[in-house]
């Protein structure tokens, strides 16, 4: 007998393990390809919810800002022009009424100077969204005005603004400066009329 052919017989038994083994990995259970693809698509599909609640949210809340940009960016420049217009006021109310109704010549033209003067600066105020508060006559509203002193009148609604010391102002919601008043004590109990109803009934708490 060749030698080879010994070598070879011990050689062939070692080779049939293997055999066992292929059968055993091919019984093990493959992954669905479809429950896959399906769960990568409801991932994906979270995903791209996610994203666009996201996007969505930062449209609102960047067209919010741009909106609150460009109406309150003026505010600080039209707070210190209200000093201003507080002046061009007194220079008017300086002038006695029946000053004002004879004046002639040069002093009538000063006086109407003095009003144009206040107009243009109020309607350019306005136009970029500052308006001049005239709460004579209305009821207090705390959120708009402050009250400096009370009016002992029993003839209008308790609450009633009486006086105005000096005028207020509000850009687009917000207030720019409040009015200074005087409101009405000792008349009927103001009608309610939500926030402002307490503090109209005591409207001295709001200074």
């Amino acid at each position: 007998m060749n030698p080879n052919d010994t070598e070879n017989q011990n050689a062939a038994p070692q080779a049939e393990p293997a055999n066992d083994v292929a059968p055993e990995a091919a019984s093990a259970p493959e992954a669905d390809p479809i429950a896959v693809l399906e769960a990568e698509k409801a991932d994906l599909k979270d995903k791209l919810l996610r994203l666009m609640a996201d996007m969505e949210n930062l449209r609102r809340r960047t067209a919010r800002e741009i909106t609150d940009a460009r109406t309150y960016a003026v505010a600080n420049f039209a707070r210190d022009m209200l000093n201003v217009a507080d002046n061009v006021r007194r220079a008017i109310e300086s002038v006695p009424e029946e000053a004002r109704s004879t004046a002639e010549g040069a002093f009538k033209g000063l006086i109407e100077g003095i009003d144009l003067t206040e107009r243009d600066l109020l309607n350019t105020l306005e136009r970029h969204g500052v308006k001049k508060l005239d709460p004579q006559g209305q009821k207090f509203d705390p959120n708009l005005h402050q009250a400096m002193f009370e009016i002992p009148n029993a003839e209008v609604p308790n609450g009633t603004v009486l006086q105005v010391v000096q005028s207020g102002y509000v850009i687009g919601e917000r207030v720019l400066r409040p009015a200074l008043v005087g409101v009405s004590k000792g008349g009927p109990k103001a009608a309610a009329n939500g926030n402002g109803a307490e503090a109209a009934d005591n409207p001295s708490a709001a200074s």
